[in-house]
């Protein structure tokens, strides 16, 4: 298979193209319905009876799910251009995301705003807010001490929701978000729910007034008022001499190289809160799960206590230099993403009619990617649900396909991000593991994935504090 698009470019102008397999309600795996109550057992159906390629109608529109590297390699990277953001998971995230680079479907526009962007999220510009990462984690540990130690459970997608959007509020407005953070937390939850929702069952425009809109309206104001309120002041306030630059006066004095202009204020403010969504996202949701996982796992907590206390020596908090000897931090870190992705799906919309593997995919077709069934893949992760960060040791990674693993997705759109959130997140973990364990409390149950827009922990992870 790993030159089936190779020997397919020469052969698809020679015989016919064939037909994808189609999922059809006779089948027995259901239909929209199924769909709704249960996206990724309905997906695994498919993926179970037709292989790596196969075809669905959801209401109107046609879908084809992918899971193989070589097809998603071809979407994403080979065939980019002719796959663009027009597609149903999008439109659905638009009313929240606007015309920001996450979910815009106009190539000019992404283009130039990705050229003004990109030099600010480079490994090098990320290491100058990495003191923003482990002051704000420090922070939050502070807190925690004044948790007596017998308390509750902590609910820890709470607190590292709190701790993300802190983070991204110092780094992009170099400011103090307080309560403001709560609240940007619930907006977003509440928006994610009810957009999720209508992912599974499309929906009527949002002019008409269901309760459900009503409810993704107020949310949305929500979440617009945070980000308004601290590009005003920036606007009205001096920047004090010798200030660091943070992200917001960057993007103000950005110019495209192309037409030599920056970005007007309703751009800006698209941007900022796409940054803003998917900072708190990426980070509540993978720290969340990897501290449950880990809480799972003693014998892979005790690797990493072992590796940060051996890096760390005598201090509490990592810095930036560290990242580089923190390498069985990033194998956990990296095994989450594969397990529970929080982009745990992508879709693209073809603008023409193309040929994948020799089937004919016509023109207007949604194209699905669901990476938490990729990452579960038999033929490239053996016991797939196990919780192994050894999969990620530089052997192991170079005998897997590139594509069998995207949890920020790949090519020209790879999410811009992706070194803020790594850096980030790993800082975080080591931070906390220095000085804490997060203990699965007795009787727990089991935490469940909740597939919405993203994917999250399902009612949150609740975990008991212990010092070390």
């Amino acid at each position: 298979m790993a030159t089936a698009l190779n020997e397919s470019a020469h052969t698809q102008h020679d015989l016919p193209a064939k037909e994808i397999p189609a999922l059809r309600v006779r089948d027995g795996l259901g239909g929209i319905r199924t769909f709704r109550r249960d996206q990724l057992g309905f997906l695994r159906g498919g993926l179970e009876k037709f292989g790596d390629i196969y075809r669905f109608r959801l209401l109107n529109m046609r879908m084809v799910m992918l899971n193989h590297p070589d097809y998603i390699r071809h979407v994403l990277v080979d065939k980019s251009e002719q796959y663009d953001k027009n597609a149903a998971i999008f439109r659905i995230a638009r009313p929240v995301l606007r015309d920001g680079l996450i979910a815009t479907p106009d190539m000019e526009l992404w283009r130039r705003q990705r050229r003004m962007m990109a030099p600010y999220f480079t490994p090098r510009t990320v290491s100058k807010f990495a003191h923003n990462m482990t002051d704000e984690t420090t922070s939050m540990l502070e807190r925690w001490e004044a948790r007596p130690e017998a308390g509750p459970p902590l609910d820890v997608t709470d607190e590292f929701g709190q701790l993300a959007l802190r983070i991204v509020s110092r780094s992009l407005f170099s400011a103090e978000v307080g309560d403001a953070a709560q609240a940007f937390e619930r907006a977003f939850q509440l928006a994610n729910t009810v957009l999720g929702k209508f992912f599974s069952f499309p929906f009527p425009p949002l002019s008409f007034p269901t309760p459900s809109h009503v409810r993704l309206r107020r949310a949305i104001d929500k979440m617009d008022g945070f980000v308004s309120q601290f590009i005003q002041k920036r606007l009205t306030d001096e920047v004090e001499v010798g200030h660091e630059p943070d992200l917001l006066s960057l993007f103000l004095h950005a110019v495209d190289e192309g037409d030599g202009k920056g970005m007007d204020l309703e751009q800006l403010h698209h941007e900022v809160l796409n940054i803003c969504v998917g900072a708190y996202e990426t980070t509540t949701n993978t720290l969340a799960w990897a501290f449950y996982l880990l809480a799972r796992h003693p014998e892979v907590e005790s690797k990493l206590h072992a590796e940060v206390d051996g890096v760390l020596g005598d201090r509490t908090v990592p810095d930036f230099e560290d990242m580089p000897r923190l390498t069985y931090t990033r194998m956990i870190v990296d095994e989450v993403l594969r397990i529970y992705s929080p982009a745990y799906q992508l879709m693209r919309h073809t603008r023409e009619e193309d040929v994948i593997d020799g089937y004919r995919v016509p023109a207007g077709t949604q194209v699905l990617v669901n990476s938490y069934l990729l990452h579960r893949h038999p033929d490239f992760w053996e016991d797939p649900e196990r919780f192994d960060p050894e999969r990620f040791s530089p052997e192991q990674i170079a005998q897997r396909p590139k594509h069998a693993y995207v949890p920020f997705g790949s090519g020209p759109r790879v999410c811009l991000g992706k070194h803020f959130a790594l850096t980030e997140i790993c800082l975080a973990m080591a931070t906390i593991a220095r000085k804490y364990r997060l203990v699965t409390p007795e009787g727990a149950p089991e935490v469940l994935p909740d597939a919405l827009i993203t994917l999250h922990p399902k009612n949150g992870v609740h975990l008991r504090l212990e010092r070390r």
